[in-house]
């Protein structure tokens, strides 16, 4: 048995399909070995923020006490929608300078239906998105000016996943690359310097194979999300009984109880 704070969920490339490892304080857990066997995740009765360390009775934003919360330049509305970035005023003028004054890509994915996003480093949105299909377009100087070309492409096109689609492996057959090449004659000129023009698509597998045809949420603040592990994608632990949305209980201390037989834990 493994205790300690959910801190992320790690995602990466594997050999074939996407490798997942949970960070449990300062413990990585291998995820995709217990595929198939039977796991819990209990709430200890503690959570603490992911910044400061303070124990809280709530947290906000992912695992945040109120006073970081309303502290940090990471909780700031721009962040949600960087077309909003107000670098001028922001409260932490160095982390500005190194997360948002950055060159960041323009994407389009396929999770569900083809959306547009954005995101400093690649493959990572894409993975966190449980994208099958991905393909940069355009790759700007700042956060902002990837907010602003963002804004304008939601015209015509979604910047949400559909969850329970993704989930479920519903996803659209509609041609990614025909999509970009549609989407490459709608940009403005303002932001054509910055186009990629020769990008491939790429691809990826997640260890999920058969979701369950009903999907409900685990809330370890109700309950632990115990049972037969059936796979992983995006951020979600997908069990038997339910799905359980990892990033959602950051700062929480769980324990987490693997079927003896297992294959190793750490990683």
């Amino acid at each position: 048995m493994f205790s300690g704070m959910i801190r992320e969920l790690l995602a990466r490339i594997g050999d074939g399909v996407v490798d997942y490892h949970l960070l449990l304080g300062e413990q990585e857990i291998a995820l995709n070995p217990l595929i198939g066997g039977h796991i819990a995740i209990r709430f200890a009765g503690e959570r603490h923020c992911i910044h400061c360390g303070r124990k809280a009775n709530k947290l906000f934003n992912g695992g945040f006490c109120w006073p970081c919360f309303q502290r940090l330049a990471v909780n700031d509305l721009c962040q949600v929608k960087p077309s909003l970035c107000h670098y001028e005023t922001c409260r932490e003028p160095e982390w500005g300078d190194a997360h948002c004054m950055i060159p960041t890509y323009v994407y389009l994915a396929k999770s569900s239906d083809i959306k547009v996003g954005i995101t400093r480093n690649l493959p990572g949105r894409w993975l966190d998105q449980g994208a099958v299909e991905a393909v940069p377009i355009a790759l700007v100087p700042t956060r902002k000016m990837a907010g602003d070309l963002e804004l304008f492409l939601t015209d015509y096109l979604k910047d949400k996943t559909n969850w329970r689609k993704m989930l479920r492996g519903e996803v659209t057959e509609a041609s990614l690359l025909a999509e970009r090449e549609r989407v490459l004659e709608l940009i403005p000129d303002e932001f054509r310097p910055y186009i990629l023009p020769d990008e491939a698509v790429r691809r990826f597998t997640y260890p999920l194979e058969h979701p369950p045809a009903k999907i409900t949420s685990h809330d370890l603040a109700k309950g632990a999300a115990e049972g037969r592990l059936l796979g992983i994608k995006g951020s979600y632990l997908v069990l038997d009984t339910g799905v359980l949305n990892v990033p959602k209980f950051a700062g929480y201390q769980v324990s987490l109880e693997a079927a003896a037989g297992a294959e190793s834990l750490s990683g």
